[in-house]
């Protein structure tokens, strides 16, 4: 069945609760563990159907935000999905007060437990209110943002389609494009600083109302990280400062001297190279078509997914207005099918959705076997491995999409890859210096992102007029903190692992692919560090690991003559 044809009705909530409590009463007086098992598999098949249906209202709502029937099924599972939530905790501590723990756990696996017990500390049945506050104010932020319409140059447009306007070779177009842009969030600074202040004082009362210290605590157990903690992060931040920023300051130094600007500014950063940046050959269906071919050359297992994914129409790749912003993977448990959704801009951002959703869509693809669903996916920074070591595996195959501008966007992709580090774990530090002090008001929350801006990114230069980004408005564009707090640094994380498959790859690509493969069908079935020694890969908080893994990624962007391009 093909997505547009996927039936979809409201679920009705009071069936689905008679249903699911039905199932873990029997679990509950089951007399042996075979029996547990098999009430499990009902319980499993019931949040399933829950998973699929709310996970098909919200597509079809980010496909076509003004939709009113989708737009009310998206306020309804704000709604309805902490009760759900309420239900699935119910599970849990049933689960984990199981006499026949040993035995279910020889079947499960020890991690179900201990991902169990992490859950209960994040939810009790009185702060259902306060969740329901906070989907309520993501999904307000979500609209308003995908609402956006951009006038410049006699056009509008939303907030995707600026993207090549700010890449322009021109920089008067670029600087003009930029700042039309932020414009939009500097209207809206008010009514932002609004919901983002309603969003940190419920998350504060939820952990408050849960007992955590602070809503840090509470974000790190939201993220199911069992073996490391804020310390941890805080050390590897401060190895991305030490090792990467002054790497990166020189990139954009070199940067400035390939595309001719004595003075980079802010606008200037997202253009590498003064001839324009590398754009891919062809629109949406060119793209596909050329997609489907490296992924058959790649693997049989890459071939046979991708093939699935376009003939059962699992992809919304082009921007248009109306839809949501960015780009994401989700999946529909129910017909073992992942969904990727992307914004094309006709850009080279086009080419790396097809490998990083794809990277994503092709994990859980492979690890549907899993009966506990909890194992479809892993914990988030080890998500966002597959997704960006899938972008480095497709290299051998860009000349598809890039012809003579393989290398260009080889040099791009491996230089953005780096310049990105810095950024995340900004992104991450202002997260955490607002949960650690949520009384700092609007002006101060922006006052700190400019301040840690200036630590972790000292090149990105403003001008005199830009007086909405000096004072530190710029996060307002970053989604994740709003509606996934402290789901950043996951991408820094899975990026410097990405690295580590980049150089694997160049010395022994089939063992590098056999890793990757192993670390795709393994799902979320071990934790992160588990996960990263199961596929021979290097722990990144481990100090100096970072000093370990990138010189050669600085190797091989000083042997490139970026002047050619």
């Amino acid at each position: 069945m093909i997505f547009p044809d996927l039936p979809y009705q409201r679920p009705d909530i009071d069936a689905i609760k008679s249903r699911f409590e039905s199932a873990l009463a029997q679990f509950e007086h089951a007399p042996s563990a075979e029996a547990q098992l098999e009430a499990m598999t009902t319980i499993h098949a019931i949040r399933f159907e829950f998973d699929t249906l709310s996970t098909l209202a919200s597509i079809r709502h980010s496909l076509d935000t003004k939709d009113p029937f989708y737009d009310g099924e998206q306020a309804f599972f704000d709604e309805q999905g902490p009760h759900f939530q309420a239900l699935n905790q119910a599970y849990y501590r049933a689960l984990v007060a199981s006499p026949y723990r040993a035995a279910l756990s020889q079947e499960t696996g020890e991690l179900l437990f201990q991902m169990a017990e992490q859950t209960l500390k994040t939810f009790k049945p009185e702060i259902i209110p306060l969740l329901q506050q906070e989907n309520s104010l993501a999904t307000r932020y979500d609209k308003l943002v995908a609402a956006a319409e951009i006038p410049f140059q006699g056009e509008t447009y939303n907030l995707s389609e600026m993207g090549p306007f700010r890449q322009s070779p021109d920089r008067a177009i670029r600087q003009a494009a930029t700042r039309a842009m932020f414009a939009f969030f500097a209207e809206h600074e008010a009514t932002l600083d609004g919901l983002f202040d309603e969003l940190v004082k419920t998350r504060v009362a939820i952990a408050d109302a849960l007992g955590y210290p602070s809503f840090i605590e509470l974000g790190y157990d939201r993220m199911g990280r069992l073996d490391y903690d804020a310390a941890d992060v805080a050390n590897y931040r401060e190895q991305v400062r030490a090792v990467i920023v002054p790497l990166v300051s020189e990139l954009v130094e070199r940067q400035g001297r390939r595309i001719g600007v004595s003075d980079m500014k802010f606008y200037d950063l997202a253009l590498d190279f003064l001839d324009g940046n590398p754009t891919p050959r062809g629109k949406e269906a060119e793209l596909v078509q050329a997609a489907q071919a490296m992924y058959d050359a790649m693997s049989p297992e890459t071939g046979a997914f991708f093939t699935m994914m376009r003939e059962r129409e699992l992809m919304d790749l082009t921007a248009r207005k109306g839809k949501s912003g960015g780009g994401y993977c989700t999946a529909l448990p129910d017909y073992k099918v992942p969904f990727i959704f992307a914004n094309f801009n006709g850009t080279a951002a086009d080419v790396d959705v097809l490998t990083h959703e794809a990277g994503h869509a092709f994990q859980v693809y492979m690890s549907m076997h899993h009966a506990v669903p909890e194992y479809h996916w892993p914990t988030m920074e080890a998500c966002e491995i597959h997704s960006m070591s899938m972008e480095f595996f497709a290299w051998p195959w860009m000349d598809k999409f890039f012809a003579e501008d393989t290398e260009k966007y080889k040099f791009s992709h491996l230089q953005g890859a780096l310049k990105f580090l810095p950024y995340g774990v900004l992104v991450d530090h202002f997260q955490h210096d607002v949960y650690a002090d949520p009384s700092l008001s609007p002006k101060a929350r922006r006052a700190r992102w400019r301040e840690l801006e200036q630590l972790y990114m000292p090149y990105k230069r403003y001008e005199a007029e830009d007086t909405f980004l000096e004072a530190g408005g710029f996060w307002f564009v970053q989604s994740h903190i709003f509606h996934a707090p402290f789901y950043y640094i996951d991408y820094t994380l899975a990026q410097v692992i990405a690295f580590q498959y980049w150089v694997w790859m160049q010395e022994d690509p089939q063992a590098a692919w056999d890793s990757y493969l192993t670390l795709c069908k393994a799902g979320g079935s071990r934790a992160f560090t588990g996960l990263l020694e199961l596929a021979s890969l290097d722990n990144p908080f481990k100090d100096g690991r970072l000093k370990r893994i990138v010189p050669a990624v600085s190797r091989y962007l000083d042997q490139v003559d970026d002047q050619k391009f």
